[in-house]
């Protein structure tokens, strides 16, 4: 990847990791070791959209989005970003929202790939009847996010 920019942040729940290139962000992740930033103004703007998130202050991110994947994985991803702060969905409402009612397993398949946690809300998904289903980034993680959106202020 050629001009790409890494930044970090300390959260509640470990430090994430930002990758972007000089115009849009590729990737948000939760990791163990964070290697040397090499910041830009896409990574310095989104970290500072996920501070405010964390500090219960932002409900909706306005980031330049360039995640990887296929068509499919992106139409997931965007159906994602459509549910709102402090809402759930189910892998069968994403499959209905993007038109294509049998492709439930396609669609947790797709959320288990989202490059852009967070941002991208694949934490919002929950099992038809209404468990915590898996999570990336881990289940903990999950529990943890919905309630702060639960609890948010706004």
């Amino acid at each position: 990847m050629k001009n790409a920019f890494i930044d970090h942040l300390e959260t509640p729940l470990g430090p994430m990791e930002i990758t972007a290139d000089d115009r849009a962000v590729l990737s948000i992740h939760f990791v163990e070791r964070t290697q040397a930033a090499q910041p830009n103004e896409v990574t310095r703007l989104c970290k500072a959209q996920l501070t405010e998130y964390f500090a219960g202050q932002r409900e909706q991110f306005e980031l330049p989005l360039a995640p990887q994947g296929t068509e499919f994985q992106r139409g997931v991803w965007q159906a994602l970003v459509e549910i709102g702060f402090g809402k759930t969905s189910t892998y069968s409402d994403i499959a209905r929202r993007i038109n294509n009612p049998k492709a439930v397993r396609a669609v947790g398949a797709a959320n288990g790939k989202n490059p852009l946690t967070i941002v991208v809300p694949c934490h919002r998904i929950i099992g038809a009847d209404g468990s915590l289903t898996g999570y990336a980034s881990g289940v903990e993680r999950k529990s943890w996010l919905l309630k702060h959106e639960s609890n948010s202020l706004f």
